[in-house]
């Protein structure tokens, strides 16, 4: 039995409070959908500036009323101290997703990004310190690499952030381990690449290249690809995200606190790569896109060339293993129809 099966049965049979930030976006929706269908309470914060009623209403229909009773919503933002206090309130364990996230979103307003990926981050290590929580996850990002070239990524090797949205998931793994030092507080970063699968949203100017590439290639519109298409990236199920953040924040090791991982599969896509394996997989329901090709525009300021992570030190300390590759990933997202 997987260290992440094992963790599920302990979770049945001793059912915990959890809080989700972020709880109505793509990630956020996903761990409370998990979290309900084991039996736990779950307490859901979200301000709705890029989550969506909509996924709260299918994991309400995919929970059934059985799981949804154990949920407790408040919308509220946390960049007010005050609302990160009162959603904190009696919980065991944090997850914190919530984040402005997108490199080129931080590089058109880093103020805002700053506002909600520093100062709401702070708000909720506060609030959360102060309510005795067991353990605090939280979303980082690959971003925090930079120009580091080395691959695949070692979590005690970064280079210089490339964003603004690079330098604020930094701030908040410093934060987080100063809060490890001077209050014993326990934390877990963990460092996201490139997360992808149903429910992921395929709109607005800052939607990830996967869904946004589905959409256009259903919808008969063009796919465009920033650069050569040779830059590469480690993407990411998400259900790999969501047995690691469960892990990161019940499992009994102890040498996890004040530690950050990273999540992804090792592997490595290029964009070409990615833009043949979806078009494959779609061909059986639409057959024109056997002529399709993409177009290609110039390369995106802020973004790392490659990225690929090395996922021992969580394989080690908490026995992650991913259960979809890429492929896998991408099979079943298109099989959602989402």
């Amino acid at each position: 039995m997987s260290a992440y099966d094992q963790l599920q049965k302990k979770l049945r049979a001793r059912p915990a409070t959890w809080l989700v930030t972020g709880c109505a976006g793509f990630i956020g929706s996903h761990l409370i959908e998990k979290l309900l269908s084991l039996g736990q309470k779950v307490v859901g914060l979200d301000n709705f500036a890029t989550g969506n009623n909509r996924n709260l209403r299918e994991v309400d229909r995919l929970v059934g009323s059985k799981g949804w009773k154990n949920f407790r919503f408040f919308r509220g933002d946390i960049r007010t101290l005050q609302t990160c206090r009162r959603a904190t309130e009696g919980v065991d364990y944090v997850l914190h997703q919530a984040a402005l996230g997108s490199v080129p979103r931080s590089v058109e307003d880093p103020i805002l990004a700053n506002e909600a990926n520093v100062t709401g981050f702070l708000n909720m290590l506060v609030a959360a310190r102060d309510a005795g929580v067991r353990r605090f996850v939280y979303a980082s990002s690959s971003a925090v690499y930079g120009d580091e070239e080395t691959l695949p990524k070692l979590e005690d090797r970064i280079g210089r952030p490339l964003s603004p949205y690079a330098v604020t998931k930094y701030v908040n793994e410093v934060y987080a381990d100063v809060f490890g030092r001077c209050y014993g507080f326990g934390t877990v970063g963990l460092r996201y690449f490139n997360v992808f699968g149903p429910r992921q949203d395929p709109n607005g100017p800052y939607a990830a290249v996967i869904p946004r590439w589905m959409a256009a290639l259903r919808e008969g519109d063009p796919v465009y690809i920033n650069g050569d298409g040779e830059t590469s990236r480690d993407f990411c199920f998400i259900a790999n995200v969501v047995q690691m953040n469960l892990l990161a924040a019940a499992s009994r090791a102890t040498q996890i606190k004040n530690e950050i991982y990273n999540v992804a599969c090792n592997e490595r896509t290029s964009l070409n790569e990615l833009f043949a394996a979806l078009r494959e997989h779609l061909l059986p329901a639409y057959p024109h896109l056997l002529r399709v090709k993409p177009r290609y525009k110039p390369f995106r300021p802020g973004d790392v060339r490659h990225s690929q992570a090395d996922i021992r030190k969580a394989v080690q300390a908490v026995g992650y293993a991913p259960t979809h590759s890429f492929t896998e990933g991408i099979r079943d997202t298109i099989s959602a129809g989402t």
